[in-house]
C-alpha cells in the first residue's frame, strides 16, 4: 500500500468535482482527482460533455460549448496544482482514515478527505428491445451520436429541459425529429418550448408512451410502436433512431451501505452543506 496520503481525493470530474479541485488546490491541498473513463464508469467531464451549447454560464456572451467549457475547468485546475487519474474508481473504504479508494489498481489511493462528485447518469425506458439496440440506434446522448443520423428521421423520448434540447440540437442535423412524450405537457422552461415548437422539422406526440423498439432481429432501429396512454391505441411511427431523455440516476453504488441515502438513492447531506453521514467524507453535485 502506498505510504502517501492525500489531503483530499475527489471522485468525478464534472462542474462540482472540478470546482472543488480548484478550491483545493488554491488552498494549497494538492487534491487527486480521479476524474473516470467513460468505459462503463464515470464520464471525464460529467454530463455536460453532452450539452451542445451553454447560453447561461458567465462571462460567455455568446455562449460556449459543454465540452469546450469543461476542458476549460480541467485546465484551470491542473493550473492550480490539481493531479488527475484517468481511471474509474472501483471501490471506496468509508469505514476508517486514512479512507481508501481503488481505481484500477491493486494498491488504494489513501485520503484524510474524500469529495464525492460523481454526478447521475441517464436513464432508459427499459425495454428489452431498446436495451438489444443500445449504440445501434438506441442512444441517450444527441451530441454523441445525432451526427450518425444527419438527414435521417429521429425520434426523442422525454418532456424536460434536456428532452427539449436534445430535439432541438438533432433538427439542426437531422430530416425530422418526433418530440415523445407521456403528459400532455411540457415540463421544460417557456424559452425551450418556445424555441422548438416554433422549428418546423419537429413533431410532438403528446399523451403516448414508446412499448417497443424496431427492429432487434435487423440489428438496428426502423421504427418505434408507441400507445397512447389514454386511449390505448398503438402505431409505429418510422425513425433511424431514438434518443432517451427521461432523467438520471446517481452513481452512488460506490457508497451504498456506507454512506447515508435518501430513498432515491441520492446522497443524504446535511441541509445547505456538503456534510454527508460520515465526518470526512463531502458529497457535490448531482450525487446529492
Amino acid at each position: 500500500m502506498s505510504s502517501r496520503v492525500y489531503d483530499t481525493i475527489i471522485v468525478g470530474s464534472g462542474p462540482a468535482g472540478l470546482t472543488a479541485a480548484i478550491y483545493a488546490a488554491r488552498a494549497n491541498l494538492k487534491p487527486l482527482c480521479i476524474e473516470g473513463f467513460s468505459a462503463g464508469g464515470l464520464i471525464p467531464g460529467g454530463q455536460l460533455m453532452f450539452t451542445t451549447d451553454v447560453e447561461n454560464f458567465p462571462g460567455f456572451p455568446e455562449k460556449v460549448r459543454g465540452s469546450d467549457l469543461m476542458q476549460r475547468f480541467r485546465d484551470q485546475a491542473e493550473h492550480q496544482g490539481t493531479t488527475f487519474v484517468t481511471a474509474d474508481v472501483t471501490k471506496l473504504d468509508l469505514t476508517s482514515k486514512p479512507f481508501k479508494v481503488w481505481a484500477d489498481e491493486e494498491e488504494p489511493y489513501l485520503a484524510k478527505t474524500i469529495i464525492l462528485a460523481t454526478g447521475a447518469r441517464a436513464n432508459y425506458l427499459g425495454l428489452a428491445s431498446e436495451d438489444k439496440l443500445k449504440n445501434r440506434g438506441v442512444s441517450a446522448c444527441a451530441v454523441c451520436d445525432g451526427a450518425l443520423y444527419r438527414d435521417k428521421d429521429v425520434a426523442v423520448v422525454g418532456g424536460g429541459d434536456t428532452a427539449l434540447e436534445e430535439a432541438t440540437y438533432l433538427a439542426g442535423l437531422c430530416k425530422t425529429v418526433t418530440l415523445i412524450h407521456r403528459r400532455d405537457e411540457f415540463r421544460a422552461s417557456q424559452a425551450m418550448q418556445k424555441r422548438l415548437l416554433e422549428n418546423p422539422k419537429v413533431k410532438v406526440l403528446y399523451s403516448h408512451v414508446v412499448v417497443d423498439v424496431l427492429d432487434p432481429a435487423k440489428g438496428e432501429v426502423t421504427g418505434l410502436r408507441v400507445k397512447h396512454v389514454k386511449t390505448g391505441e398503438t402505431n409505429v411511427i418510422n425513425v433511424d433512431a431514438m434518443f432517451v431523455a427521461i432523467g438520471h440516476t446517481p452513481n452512488t453504488d460506490l457508497v451504498k451501505g456506507q454512506l447515508e441515502l435518501h430513498e432515491n438513492q441520492y446522497v443524504k447531506t446535511k441541509p445547505g452543506t456538503t456534510l454527508t453521514s460520515v465526518p470526512g467524507v463531502f458529497a457535490a453535485g448531482d450525487v446529492q
